[in-house]
C-alpha cells in the first residue's frame, strides 16, 4: 500500500513537469550533413540551446569527449555511426 502511494505522488508530482514551455524559444541550428542526427539523438533528451552555448569553448576533441560522455556516462543510446555524424556536424558548425 505504502508503495502505491508513494508511485501516486511521483506520478502527480511528474504529471506537471514540462521539457518545453509555450514561450520556450525554438532553437535553429546551422544546417549541415548531421544535423538529422543531433536533433533526433541529442534533442531527444536534452534542450538543443546547450550546443551554441557551449560551442565558444569546446573543439572538436571536445565535442568528440562530449558525445561520448553522453553515450558512456548518461547512456544515450546513440549508435557509432550516428555518434561519429553528431562529433563531425558539432565540430564543423560549433567550434571555435
Amino acid at each position: 500500500m505504502r508503495m502505491l502511494i508513494v508511485v501516486a505522488v511521483v506520478a502527480a508530482a511528474g504529471a506537471g513537469l514540462s521539457t518545453a514551455s509555450a514561450d520556450e524559444p525554438i532553437i535553429e541550428l546551422k544546417p549541415g550533413p548531421g544535423l538529422d542526427k543531433v536533433v533526433g539523438n541529442c534533442g531527444a533528451c536534452h534542450s538543443l540551446d546547450y550546443i551554441p552555448m557551449n560551442s565558444p569553448f569546446l573543439n572538436a576533441a571536445g565535442w568528440n569527449a562530449e558525445v561520448t560522455k553522453m553515450i558512456k556516462a548518461m547512456g544515450a543510446p546513440i549508435g557509432d555511426s550516428d555518434a561519429k555524424a553528431i562529433a563531425d556536424y558539432l565540430a564543423k558548425n560549433y567550434s571555435p
